[in-house]
């Protein structure tokens, strides 16, 4: 777990501490970081979790801070427990449903290529994706419904949505966001170079972004913000997980929706970019992860006491 030694954080043993946030045993809400055992699932199944207040009451999380809560297990268990209109933003990149890493064309070019790992060139191996076959779309469908109960009127759902072909997977999940909460807008996320693929290489992505209603809408880009954003995309390391977004691109979509002290929940966090993002410019956020390896990889990175690429989501 993390714990705080004098000045540093270290790392011990995943069973050693069972946390319920907020109780007795939560003591003060400073900047000491904590880790739980692990676990699949909230202990919460017969009460609900509040998340108005922070700390979060009712969940047992995996790593806590002033500003982020990580939470092991399926989001499919963990938010019918959160309370009907709790967040500001909900920002996600969830499994695309293509098997990425598994056997595709970005796993044979890290076989044949190789991966950096912990500055060695390596063998890239499979490095699977939870819930990235078929039964994506239901998972994502389902979360856009979640997304819509736990927005406050006006708040965004924010959504990674691939692009090009030759599933149009875009087209369905925007249908999908249009019928939960109400269709915004489409952002073309240019990633520079050329991506995969042979004919019509992959070098965009979609931010598919809907609104939902009932207020004045939650934005702060002001009227000079393109449909259009040009980030560079990144190559992950070969412990990393395999589809990571950059930091600046999630960090834009938070200033963008969400203002210093609001909540912002990542029902797919990954490694937790978008609580980076979060805690960097002053919200506190919930992220939920169903991997341990990459709840692991968040908690490192988010108990670093300045995280990368500050100054530059600061400057925006």
């Amino acid at each position: 777990m993390f714990e705080k030694d004098e000045n540093a954080l270290r790392v011990g043993s995943p069973q050693q501490l069972a946390l319920d946030v907020g109780g007795p045993e939560s003591g003060s809400t400073g900047t000491t970081s904590t880790k739980t055992r692990s676990t699949t699932s909230m202990e919460t199944s017969s009460r609900s979790a509040a998340v108005a207040t922070w700390p979060p009451t009712g969940i047992r999380p995996y790593y806590l801070d002033d500003h982020c809560c990580i939470i092991h297990g399926d989001c499919r268990e963990i938010l019918p427990t959160f309370p009907a209109t709790s967040f500001d933003l909900v920002l996600m990149d969830p499994p695309y449903g293509h098997n990425n890493n598994n056997g595709d064309l970005a796993h044979r070019w890290e076989e044949a290529l190789g991966i950096h790992r912990r500055g060695q060139l390596v063998r890239g191996e499979a490095r699977p994706i939870a819930n990235d076959g078929p039964e994506a779309n239901d998972l994502v469908r389902w979360a856009f419904g979640e997304s819509g109960r736990l927005l406050k009127p006006g708040c965004c759902c924010c959504c990674c949505g691939g692009g090009g072909g030759p599933d149009p997977q875009f087209a369905r999940w925007s249908l999908w966001m249009d019928e939960a909460i109400g269709f915004k807008q489409a952002v073309v996320w240019d990633k520079g170079g050329l991506g995969m693929g042979w004919h019509y290489r992959r070098n965009y992505e979609l931010m598919l972004v809907a609104e939902k209603p009932g207020a004045a809408g939650h934005w702060f880009g002001g009227s000079s913000q393109a449909n259009v954003v040009r980030i560079p995309g990144i190559k992950p390391a070969a412990d990393d997980h395999p589809t990571p977004k950059p930091l600046s691109l999630m960090g834009l979509f938070v200033r963008l929706h969400s203002e210093r002290g609001d909540l912002v929940l990542d029902p797919f966090m990954g490694s937790g970019t978008t609580l980076a993002a979060a805690k960097d410019l002053g919200r506190r956020a919930i992220g939920i992860e169903i991997e341990e390896q990459y709840c692991e990889i968040a908690a490192r990175r988010l108990s670093q006491e300045v995280l990368p690429f500050a100054s530059d989501l600061r400057a925006r």
